[in-house]
């Protein structure tokens, strides 16, 4: 069995209220894609990633940590993520990869990865057999709103937030996200459409500077967990 990934980078990050699509912003010498393709790559047991574009997208190919790049192949996505996530899925199939592999979904604006984290996930993934994902306990008390105002406290002991990459095996994940569109069923990550089929996913705890960047105050945080690294 061998270990891949793919990047879904099709969508458009209108929450940046940016010209540029997030996962083409500059930050500390390369784009945020770069960054979060690069993290993946450093670990020598994922043989290659299929980066998903937007179709008519010709950025991709230009950048300096893509073009020529033998881990790495470009696929046009769709206009879901999950459905980015299956042609991706799909590419790495063309390129050899079996169904009994374990492929890694990570977010094209999630930069800061931390190697310590990614080595966990795919460890525990890879020694247990049992899909995972990187997630953050929960740090705040957490309110429920009602109108405005505080309706309820919740209990934060068992309350986590998803982060990627996410982990399984590549047949099982093509099948749970064909379920999911099949159904109808909205499916915001990979795990989402795992659990949806029944599936037992574990969670491998990750710090926060694993951020997705997703408003333009997260920039200048990046930015400092990047340079931090130098």
């Amino acid at each position: 069995m061998s270990c891949w990934g793919v990047i879904p980078a099709a969508g458009v990050g209108r929450r940046m209220l940016a010209d540029t699509p997030k996962q083409y912003l500059q930050v500390a010498g390369m784009t945020l894609l770069e960054h979060s393709l690069q993290a993946l790559l450093a670990d020598a047991r994922i043989r290659a990633v299929s980066v998903v574009v937007r179709a008519g997208d010709g950025r991709a190919s230009q950048l300096g940590g893509i073009a020529g790049n033998p881990r790495v192949s470009l696929a046009i996505g769709g206009d879901e993520r999950s459905d980015s996530v299956a042609a991706g899925l799909d590419d790495l199939l063309a390129l050899g990869a079996d169904v009994e592999d374990w492929v890694l979904v990570h977010d094209a604006a999630r930069p800061c990865l931390p190697q310590a984290s990614l080595a966990a996930l795919m460890e525990q993934v890879l020694a247990s057999g049992r899909g995972g994902i990187l997630a953050q306990p929960v740090p705040d008390t957490v309110k429920k709103a009602f109108e405005g105002q505080i309706a309820a406290t919740i209990d934060r002991r068992d309350l986590w937030l998803a982060q990627t990459p996410q982990m399984f095996r590549l047949g099982e994940l093509r099948s749970a996200l064909s379920a999911a569109r099949r159904e109808g069923r909205a499916v915001t990550d990979e795990a989402s459409a795992m659990e949806c089929s029944g599936a037992a996913v574990q969670l491998v705890s990750s710090p926060r500077r694993n951020l997705k960047v997703t408003t333009p105050e997260d920039i200048e945080l990046v930015k400092f967990y990047l340079q931090s690294e130098n």
